[in-house]
């Protein structure tokens, strides 16, 4: 990113073109923002439901017209194929419309205060409201996705809210923020452009931030939990991804999705499979044919529909997968394909005889490489996928029920599938971790119960 005239240029990975450029705002222009947003919460607040919806029904109409539009922007600024970038705007689409859905759905409930103690003769029933301002970070990966998991239920919840993307990627999310803005009054939905360094304190700190939704690292998630103060706060702070495969699993199924989780958007992917924890009786015929089906996928210009495999969002992201498989090698790992990088490129990589206290399976690894661990038994299978901080999905491979629901039931993790890889997703499930994977869950319904407040009225009928 180089800046001219107080803008950000915004590059092509492949190419390393100039795709657009964005303003770098200061704290006064974020403080601007936040006033205006906040002065829109009154009027959003007395919309009803039903106005809500339909809103937001008519901003999921227009964003599908701009579906081709977007997905090739969301590959010209991140190198994700294109093939993948249609599908990132399928979903988001679909995740406004459940948005528009859910807005008619808030529903608070009687309470019983007769059960209590001096309850007796009271009727009570509670509402649910708006928070107020939500503001939503986001990282570069699914720059229009997970923008929307966090805009869709704030505004269906009435809410107010800012956006403030990630300045490697902020093109096509400018672009998905302006077609819903233009339904809703001033002020409900802005967007902020800038380094995380010079404006991000004031969206963390400022008293007239409701709640914020962050997608991202463990360190700046920390750093938001320590300084935002009595705020509400969704963290979503990546993930260390196991996929295990059992000596009674499919073995075909589970290279499918050994291939697709560990190589998706070049492994650029918080839910994407880290780790691959194989079973010894089986390992040598899962290697082999993973081998086969790793080498067969297709890289180059992510615009090609031909494209499995593009780069990396930039030259530093690649050197550190680079340094991450050159240590495993030199700690004892082997390598059975890939190893290679050329700029922001690198091969799809399978290491074998990784040893689970190793660097490049102890901390997220963003790149797309898979690192073998061979185990005895499902209960050390199920003991290394839980040796990790983070806790976010996880995938189970074996035909034995019996094996599959224990391993679900002891997995720590926020999501356990068995016979699916980790990278599995609909945008209307409960997604979000445990343990260092971050705090609270996203999917329309979900994000939006983290937007609400509920308020109890209470009759005293004697």
């Amino acid at each position: 990113m180089n800046e001219k005239n107080n803008e950000i240029n915004v590059y092509n990975p492949y190419n390393n073109e100039i795709v657009g450029t964005v303003k770098r705002q200061n704290k006064k222009e974020v403080k601007e923002t936040i006033l205006l947003s906040n002065n829109a919460k009154k009027e959003i607040k007395e919309f009803s439901a039903r106005k809500i919806s339909n809103l937001l029904y008519d901003a999921f109409e227009e964003l599908k017209n701009r579906k081709k539009e977007l997905a090739e922007l969301i590959t010209q600024e991140t190198g994700k194929p294109i093939k993948d970038s249609i599908v990132e705007m399928q979903r988001s689409i679909e995740t406004l419309k459940f948005s528009a859905e859910e807005a008619k759905r808030l529903y608070g409930e009687s309470v019983p205060l007769d059960a209590g103690f001096g309850g007796k003769e009271f009727f009570a029933f509670t509402q649910k409201i708006p928070l107020g301002l939500v503001v939503a970070i986001t990282p570069f990966n699914y720059p229009v996705n997970l923008a929307i998991h966090k805009i869709g239920p704030a505004i269906a919840s009435k809410n107010t809210a800012i956006l403030k993307p990630s300045m490697k990627a902020p093109l096509a999310a400018i672009e998905m923020c302006k077609t819903i803005e233009k339904q809703f009054p001033k002020g409900v939905l802005n967007i902020v452009t800038g380094h995380s360094s010079e404006i991000s304190n004031e969206l963390i700190k400022n008293e007239n931030v409701n709640k914020i939704s962050f997608t991202g690292s463990v360190e700046v998630g920390n750093l938001i939990a320590n300084n935002a103060g009595a705020k509400k706060i969704s963290l979503e702070l990546g993930g260390n991804d196991p996929l295990v495969v059992l000596k009674d699993a499919d073995i075909e199924k589970a290279v499918k999705g050994a291939v697709i989780g560990s190589y998706l958007f070049s492994g650029q992917v918080c839910m994407g499979v880290k780790r691959i924890i194989l079973d010894k009786s089986i390992a040598d015929e899962f290697i082999d044919k993973f081998k086969k089906e790793t080498e067969k996928l297709k890289i180059g210009n992510p615009m090609s529909n031909k494209t499995d495999i593009g780069p990396l969002i930039d030259i530093n992201a690649a050197k550190i997968v680079e340094n991450s498989v050159t240590n495993a090698l030199k700690n004892g790992a082997e390598l059975i394909s890939g190893g290679k990088r050329k700029d922001n490129f690198y091969l799809p990589t399978i290491l074998d005889n990784v040893q689970s206290s190793m660097e490049i399976v102890e901390n997220e690894l963003f790149g797309p490489v898979a690192p073998i661990i061979r185990v005895n038994d499902s209960d050390e299978a199920i003991k290394i996928a839980n040796n990790t901080k983070y806790g976010l999905q996880a995938g189970v491979y074996t035909e034995n029920m019996k094996d599959g629901l224990r391993a679900a039931e002891e997995i720590e993790a926020g999501s356990v599938f068995i016979n699916k890889q980790s990278t599995f997703r609909t945008d209307n499930m409960p997604f979000g971790g445990i343990k260092s994977s971050g705090l609270g869950k996203e999917g329309v319904k979900y994000a939006i119960e983290e937007m609400v407040e509920t308020k109890l009225i209470g009759f005293n009928l004697r």
